[in-house]
């Protein structure tokens, strides 16, 4: 359990939100992949926290960045948090992404919301040395979020789709991380979106011979193991993706 007060809490595209927490002994834990389990005061009929992931952390500030959509009541109420705010949550929760040892090219793919994991861990790889692709979507221009971040990363190359086509590729960002898979030697891919999305990113990784992880959405009610809502299908069988997760062997995955 972390206490925690707002430092900042902005709009940064349609509908998404950059909050930024100060949680000293959080910011020292959190590893790339992994999520926090936030409480929303204000609301006795909400008991069940909200699983963000995060996107960077700074150990010597003392703060975590996460981003987040709004889509409920209680994100809603969130996105009204002003700097002083104070609550807690639980974390560091999960296990996170597992590049290969000596993955020199690796190609993360990010779909919405799902693009804080991958650019946090783009951030970790290229600190280390690895040279990133990057390849991310949205529904639309206005909702995309990440294009300043992965420039300032150095990407070798940067590719982002709109649904709809007002901005960059005209189709699902699928199709160029599939392009991209196909004519380069990766050593590894990561994703995190929707699970349509992830499941054709882990198709065209195997078609590449590629090791593939993705990150999985799910319920996250208790974040801890206690309550059996967030299991995923594996070839494994059952696993919690609070435990287990979020972070699969995307080969391992039934059900996306």
């Amino acid at each position: 359990m972390h206490d925690f007060e707002v430092v900042s809490n902005e709009k940064i595209a349609e509908g998404i939100f950059s909050l930024v927490i100060l949680a000293p002994r959080l910011a020292s834990a959190l590893k790339p992949g992994q999520f926090v389990n936030i409480r929303i005061p204000g609301d006795a009929s909400e008991l069940l926290r909200i699983p963000l992931s995060y996107v960077s952390s700074d150990a010597e500030a003392g703060t975590v960045e996460l981003w987040y959509a709004v889509v409920g009541n209680g994100t809603r109420r969130m996105s009204a948090w002003e700097p002083g705010f104070k609550s807690d949550l639980l974390g560091p929760g999960g296990h996170g992404w597992s590049a290969p040892e000596g993955c020199r090219r690796a190609l993360v793919v990010g779909g919405g919301i799902g693009v804080p994991p991958v650019l946090c861990l783009a951030r970790e790889l290229a600190s280390a040395g690895v040279r990133v692709d990057a390849c991310f979507g949205a529904a639309s221009g206005d909702k995309l979020v990440g294009v300043h971040e992965f420039e300032g990363l150095g990407c070798g190359e940067i590719r982002i789709a709109t649904d709809d086509g007002t901005a960059g590729f005209a189709g699902f960002v699928t199709e160029p991380a599939s392009e991209l898979l196909a004519s380069g030697a990766y050593d590894y891919v990561a994703t995190c979106g929707p699970g349509i999305m992830m499941s054709k990113v882990a198709e065209a990784a195997t078609s590449a011979g590629v090791f593939c992880e993705a990150s999985l959405e799910r319920m996250m009610s208790c974040g801890f193991g206690a309550c059996s809502t967030c299991n995923v299908e594996t070839t494994d069988g059952m696993k919690g993706a609070c435990m287990c997760g979020p972070v699969f062997d995307a080969t391992k995955v039934v059900v996306w």
